[in-house]
């Protein structure tokens, strides 16, 4: 066997991963479906519309995880101060009027050719690759517990994106690259002390950034008791509610739920699994949560195996990125969580998010398939 029939073969051979991925995938295309068309039919007359442009980001994501795949892991440490760059120049386009495109009050997005590209996306994966290039080139365990060189440069980059992401604004995102940061520092041997003594003085700058802004306030209040209002500031998690209640175990079927038909906002982006919990039920929501369970167990046990610290810490930042955005968006649907705007990996629509995450994917399978050939 070639070397490259033997790379096709152990990156196919990570079926903990290809298997749950692919379907999260297909079942993301008929939920989505079944979540927008009524909506699709009001805007574009058209009840596919959503649904085919799903399918084409899930196409055009299945050759960008193949491809990744298919790519040596450690040919990422070359392109990782290109990422970072990259995404910095991104998220300053995207406030250059003109290039940003704006939706539902922020600009978060750079439209070209009638599809719209989302920057913060890419952040993420460009931040995941560097840390791991950066933290593994201190390897060194006295340099990496040097506050100086393993802890301050990796906040001050942390701060740089912030700014521009908070610009957008989009404070959930910084949330998200702040765990990712702090976790692989953690991965890597940073000092806990030095993990834990900027927290007390993160307090004045989070009350600035929840409790100064009306509509970050609105949810924190919403999310405290969303039947206090339920026309107005609790409407998206009321409805939510009702629609995992009227699921109830085996759900109504695909295409009966009721919520969709313009009652829940956005039913096919932030809230596809309270649509999954109307139409699959209790079933259909623990069906894919034991998906995303064994994808997070597979990704942890690459960590642990990878064959030297840049692919260890790559691993590890992809199940940290993984992991956050199925707990918050599945907190957030079933209302332990504030209202975040944040897709489900792999099934809410939105091809930045889809595309990323695959590429996600097949990096992790190609750490892997390197671990189980030695």
């Amino acid at each position: 066997m070639n070397k490259a029939a033997q790379k096709i073969h152990g990156c196919l051979g990570e079926s903990a991963i290809l298997f749950p991925v692919l379907l999260l995938v297909g079942m993301g295309i008929v939920m989505v479906y079944s979540a927008s068309a009524a909506l699709a039919v009001t805007r574009f007359d058209n009840n596919l519309f959503y649904m085919q442009r799903q399918a084409s980001f899930a196409l055009l994501s299945l050759g960008v995880m193949f491809t990744t795949a298919l790519l040596p892991y450690r040919i990422f440490k070359v392109f990782a101060y290109f990422f970072m760059g990259l995404a910095v120049v991104l998220l300053v386009a995207v406030q250059v009027p003109g290039i940003g495109h704006s939706a539902g009050g922020a600009c978060r997005w750079i439209a070209l050719a009638g599809f719209t590209f989302q920057p913060s996306e890419f952040t993420k994966l460009a931040l995941v690759l560097f840390l791991a290039y950066s933290l593994s080139k201190k390897d060194d365990q006295e340099m990496i517990k040097d506050f100086s060189v393993g802890f301050m440069p990796h906040v001050i980059l942390l701060v740089v994106l912030s700014i521009l992401i908070l610009l957008q604004p989009d404070f959930g995102t910084v949330m998200i690259l702040g765990c990712i940061t702090w976790g692989m520092m953690f991965v890597a041997g940073v000092r806990l002390v030095h993990l834990l003594l900027p927290l007390p003085f993160l307090a004045p700058v989070a009350y600035f950034l929840v409790y100064r802004v009306d509509y970050r306030m609105d949810r924190i209040l919403a999310f405290m008791n969303p039947w206090d209002d339920p026309l107005n500031t609790g409407y998206q998690i009321t409805h939510s509610l009702k629609a995992f209640g009227s699921g109830g175990i085996f759900g109504k079927g695909i295409g009966l739920g009721m919520q969709k038909l313009h009652y829940l906002p956005e039913p096919h982006t932030d809230f596809i699994l309270s649509v999954i919990g109307e139409e699959l039920g209790l079933v259909g929501v623990l069906a894919i949560l034991v998906l995303f369970c064994i994808i997070l167990w597979r990704g942890s046990a690459i960590a642990r195996k990878a064959p030297d610290l840049f692919g260890s810490l790559v691993a590890a930042g992809i199940i940290i990125t993984l992991g956050l955005q199925v707990v918050i968006n599945t907190g957030v649907a079933m209302g332990v969580l504030p209202t975040k705007g944040l897709t489900l990996p792999f099934l809410s629509y939105g091809g930045t998010s889809l595309i990323i995450n695959m590429a996600f994917m097949g990096i992790l399978m190609n750490i892997g398939a390197t671990v189980e050939n030695g």
